[in-house]
């Protein structure tokens, strides 16, 4: 899905845009990173435009699902890591390069009118289910939001 189009249709805003929750969401991922062991650098080009990045999920997901993983760590780790501008393109290109990507068919495959179709109805699908912003999680016809619900996905996913 796409967060913008999500807060768009719902009328929510990113934290970032409320000065004293964007400080305090900084510390928290954070902490939450450290609770999680994952690595975790804040991005100092945050917040991105993610519209080519969803794109691309979806065009993986719908093209090369083999390649998925791969995209999704190669995007994590220069967005969350090792921070890169992944708002610039010739950034992302190189990203995409260093892990395997060919950058001009990640671009046709990004500005194909099926995955453009596909984000937008994934988008619409994930409101329309009671997404408001992310992470949202859905098991069954469950909705967990933040990931500080991780626990209740896993309690719904052992239930199920």
């Amino acid at each position: 899905m796409l967060l913008g189009g999500v807060f768009k249709a719902t009328g929510n805003a990113s934290p970032v845009s409320v000065p004293a929750k964007g400080r305090w969401m900084n510390d928290d991922i954070a902490r939450w990173a450290r609770r999680w062991g994952v690595p975790f650098a804040m991005n100092p080009h945050f917040p991105v435009n993610t519209l080519t990045l969803m794109r691309g999920a979806c065009g993986l997901l719908m093209r090369q699902p083999a390649d998925f993983r791969r995209y999704v760590d190669a995007v994590f780790h220069a967005m969350w890591v090792a921070p890169r501008n992944l708002g610039d393109a010739a950034e992302l290109a190189a990203v995409l390069a260093q892990a395997g990507f060919d950058a001009a068919a990640f671009t046709a495959l990004v500005g194909d009118a099926e995955v453009k179709a596909d984000l937008i109805a994934r988008t619409e699908a994930s409101v329309a289910r009671g997404a408001f912003g992310a992470p949202t999680f859905f098991v069954g016809q469950q909705m967990f939001f933040g990931q500080d619900r991780l626990d209740f996905v896993r309690e719904a996913l052992a239930a199920a």
